[in-house]
């Protein structure tokens, strides 16, 4: 299908100049470079902060009812649930970080590829939205951060907690903290 300019008949010269100029600038493609200085994030809440994961971390938002709970597990893990044929362990994300408090009730399981060969699965209020993040602040906050959070300050002094999974989840940092 071969798309064809309509024909503007009926117009004064002035419209007709203006709706040509719109209708190039609605061709022209994006900046490229507008779509390379973002880092694309899963944002949600966990008390009253905010987190986010890199959006290339997150496979998929499942109901937290497809828990199976697992006796005698320690207190960070929730439990086990089938995703896609796999057993996958699911963990309170509040644990991990430290004790901080949900303001609601965890209703969603966040299925995540931490980086090092296995699902994870992480509780969380909602269903995450998906943000850009300027690549600038992120490098900055990252280069600032020392541990798993890297805290990033957008315009407006609002602040997104940038969690990187496998810091996170390191045993061997976790045992050097206690």
């Amino acid at each position: 299908m071969k798309l064809r300019a309509r024909e503007l008949d009926g117009f004064t010269p002035e419209v007709e100049e203006l709706l040509v100029q719109r209708a190039e600038r609605v061709r022209r493609k994006p900046a490229e470079t507008d779509e390379e200085n973002v880092l694309w994030v899963a944002e949600f809440p966990v008390g009253e902060e905010t987190y986010a994961l890199p959006l290339e971390t997150l496979r998929a938002a499942v109901p937290l009812k497809m828990v199976t709970a697992v006796p005698l597990s320690p207190s960070h893990v929730i439990g086990i649930l089938r995703f896609q044929g796999q057993i996958v362990t699911a963990l309170s994300l509040a644990s991990l970080l430290g004790g901080r408090g949900w303001r609601e009730d965890p209703a969603v399981l966040l299925v995540v590829d931490p980086g090092f060969g296995r699902l994870v699965a992480l509780d969380c209020e909602r269903i995450p939205k998906p943000t850009g993040l300027p690549h600038a602040l992120v490098e900055e906050a990252r280069a600032r951060s020392t541990s798993a959070i890297s805290e990033i300050t957008l315009p407006g002094m609002r602040q997104v907690n940038l969690l990187d999974l496998l810091r996170l989840m390191d045993r061997r940092h976790a045992q050097e903290k206690r």
